[in-house]
């Protein structure tokens, strides 16, 4: 693609390049199959490599889960989790004595900062038929003056973040779906108190865009000092400024240049991450993040230490039961139920 707009381009894998301020992303869609009494999928589950299950077997994984699919209890430090689940549901749990279940376009952003351990399974609550899965996470990096904020969560419920939805000049449906950020003076719910994106001199945006077939959309320019990654990570082929890009591409963007998006026969779904660079020394090690290796080095003594508050739920792998709703439990023990 000979494009000045066009800085660079990768192909997607399970996970996801990203630019600073952002460090991983990855798209979760399992076609998981009717659960059982124990949440976890009804099928056998001989032949997978249970507690590192990321091979996507009759379409679906357990990932580290050895009876629900998800991710049992783990600890982090030095940055931000944004979950945005777009179907089945989410059971949280995490060593502040919170908990919570969500979807249906929920958003979870939690900031580890100092340090939290928590575990993220999916439960698979349809007994009756299949349990179709499907979630961005994000990480979003903590500046050093906030790697040791307090630790914690707020949910952005779906029914707050904006679904914004327009025709083309041909009449053609697109969607956006706004996580973060702000699109055309409309503005995505506050995100937490800590993050980086609360700042909106930062320009954090989060989007994840629908496009009908043949659909047209030109992204909005800004003239901030920003990166910006498209992810075209489902349909047949888009043209970017009349260059054709097939699926499972990764976009690199000048924001500061005219882009016009074109669909081709199929409709297309894309993630844009866009945001002001941090701009400091970042030293990841599993799941820690800091600005160097002391640091780390320091951060995994401080876990062994004090398990960033220990774990007081009964399974390392916590989930809700069957009948609960969505929900969030924070530390301070209010709770809202949806």
């Amino acid at each position: 693609m000979d494009d000045t707009a066009i800085i660079k381009t990768s192909k997607l894998g399970f996970q996801w390049e990203t630019a600073d301020p952002f460090l991983f992303c990855v798209h979760h869609l399992d076609f998981y199959p009717r659960g059982n009494d124990k949440l976890g999928p009804d099928e056998l589950l001989s032949g997978r490599n249970i507690g590192n299950d990321f091979v996507a077997k009759n379409g679906w994984r357990m990932y580290h889960g050895d009876t629900v699919p998800g991710f049992p209890v783990h600890p982090h430090r030095g940055f931000e989790t944004i979950t945005f689940v777009l179907q089945g549901l989410v059971d949280h749990a995490d060593s502040n004595g919170a908990a919570g279940r969500y979807g249906n376009r929920d958003v979870q952003w939690m900031t580890a900062g100092s340090g939290l351990q928590h575990s993220e399974m999916f439960p698979l609550l349809n007994s009756d038929r299949d349990n179709t899965f499907e979630l961005f996470q994000i990480w979003l990096n903590l500046p050093a003056a906030k790697k040791f904020a307090k630790p914690g969560y707020k949910m952005l419920w779906g029914e707050s973040v904006p679904e914004i939805k327009f025709k083309d000049k041909n009449n053609r449906n697109i969607k956006i779906d706004l996580v973060a950020g702000t699109y055309e003076n409309i503005k995505a719910p506050e995100p937490a108190s800590d993050s980086w994106a609360a700042d909106p001199d930062n320009h954090v945006n989060i989007w994840h865009i629908t496009m009908e077939k043949n659909a047209g959309w030109e992204i909005p320019i800004t003239n901030e000092n920003v990166t910006r990654n498209l992810y075209f990570f489902e349909g047949e082929k888009i043209l970017l400024n009349n260059s054709p890009t097939e699926a499972a591409i990764m976009v690199g963007l000048d924001a500061n240049k005219k882009i016009v998006v074109k669909n081709g026969e199929k409709a297309a779904r894309l993630l844009m991450l866009q945001g002001r660079p941090i701009n400091e020394p970042v030293e990841q090690y599993g799941p820690f993040v800091m600005n160097n290796m002391a640091e780390i080095r320091q951060a995994f003594s401080d876990y062994r230490d004090t398990q960033f508050g220990g774990w007081p739920w009964p399974r390392h792998d916590m989930v809700h039961g069957k009948t609960n709703g969505r929900f969030a439990k924070f530390a301070d023990g209010t709770e809202t139920v949806k």
